[in-house]
């Protein structure tokens, strides 16, 4: 307003809504942005068609890029009635719109996953990881089982600023990728394996026992935290 960009009516219009707007079901915090440089993300799951219509409505009134994670399909019809640039992508059942596509990474985030049973995980840190501003290298299907696969890959890995490294069963990838590379690995256990795999529990909990002391580890299946994490390391 102070520049002339902005009229004072205009200005006081988008004040009324800080530091959140109440829905009475949703309290959206369009101040996020401001506190974290990134706009709130919706969680898609357990909430109904409605109210992601609604929410992500009113967060595209104020942000470019517009992200929800575990998004079903239906809930990406209901969002492309009013923004027909929206994309779903069924595998990770993410949904963006994705405006502003200026790149805010210092380099390149890689995204690696064990085995193609992983890439539902990976897909979700991958599009996470685009719409916050990074260039993504993806490495998929680089397990363990067949380590010369990744070590194939190694050049890229080491172009990486960050390495989030997706893997089920037993969670042996990101203490690999770890001795091999000098950045910060972001390991997220899958819900990939048999039984005893617990439902992604034993990765797990072998991630957080890593001997590779530059891996730490977000919760199972959560490909969104560890892209969100590891778009702060590569702003930084």
């Amino acid at each position: 307003m102070r520049d002339g960009q902005v009229a004072p009516d205009e200005a006081a219009q988008r004040m009324q809504h800080m530091p959140f707007e109440d829905l009475g079901f949703a309290k959206i915090d369009h101040h996020r942005a401001i506190r974290h440089g990134m706009p709130e993300v919706v969680l898609g799951h357990g909430k109904s068609v409605d109210e992601v219509r609604a929410i992500a409505g009113k967060l595209l009134e104020r942000s470019p890029n517009v992200l929800v994670t575990r998004a079903e399909p239906a809930m990406a019809d209901a969002v492309k009635e009013f923004a027909d640039d929206a994309e779903y992508f069924p595998r990770s059942r993410a949904l963006r719109i994705w405006r502003d596509r200026e790149e805010r990474g210092k380099a390149k985030v890689a995204v690696i996953c064990a085995g193609t049973s992983d890439m539902p995980v990976a897909e979700e840190a991958r599009v996470t990881c685009e719409v916050m501003g990074n260039r993504v290298e993806e490495i998929y299907d680089v397990g363990v089982a067949g380590i010369h696969r990744l070590l194939h890959n190694l050049d890229k890995l080491s172009e990486a600023r960050v390495v989030i490294c997706c893997a089920g069963m037993e969670g042996a990838l990101p203490s690999a990728v770890g001795g091999l590379v000098s950045t910060p690995v972001i390991a997220v256990p899958t819900s990939v394996g048999y039984g005893a795999s617990f439902n992604g529990l034993a990765a797990l909990l072998g991630m957080l026992n890593s001997c590779s002391s530059n891996v730490t580890c977000v919760n199972i299946d959560n490909g969104f935290g560890a892209a969100y994490v590891a778009t702060l390391i590569n702003r930084i």
